[in-house]
């Protein structure tokens, strides 16, 4: 059941980003040119992301289990590290470069974009290099 759900949620989220367009990257592109032609649509859904998500934070604080019953485990760190700036930036300045994050990338490969593949393969390797550095850290 909690792989159905895992689906029927991703689908949701993939079609919420078709329907607001911010699968396109030239939306998205569009928002962050704030000294050429700026597109505040973005603002729109990410308050209504921001609404939803503070309303879902605040009603999971007070379970110990999701509605399927599996163990509900919500993040507890507090601190801003390095590690966090850093991804951080690392990831707004690939937002800004090329418009996609993961979510988007995701819907853009169902959809055949090319540009979702490269993105896709570029996070992939990404991923494999912060595995490869921490594995050698330790």
């Amino acid at each position: 059941m909690s792989i159905f759900t895992a689906f029927l949620s991703g689908l949701v989220f993939g079609l919420g980003l078709l329907v607001s367009g911010m699968a396109e990257p030239a939306k998205v592109l569009g928002f962050l040119d704030i000294a050429g032609a700026w597109d505040p649509s973005l603002v729109l859904v990410m308050g209504g992301a921001v609404v939803a998500g503070l309303a879902a934070f605040r009603l999971a604080r007070r379970r110990a289990t999701t509605y399927l019953g599996l163990p509900l485990a919500l993040p507890t760190a507090r601190q801003l590290d390095r590690r966090l700036i850093v991804g951080s930036l690392v990831f707004g300045i690939g937002w800004g470069l090329v418009g996609l994050c993961p979510g988007p990338a995701l819907v853009g490969l169902g959809s055949g974009q090319w540009q979702a593949f490269v993105f896709v393969a570029a996070m992939l390797a990404g991923m494999g290099i912060f595995q490869w550095l921490e594995k050698s850290r330790s």
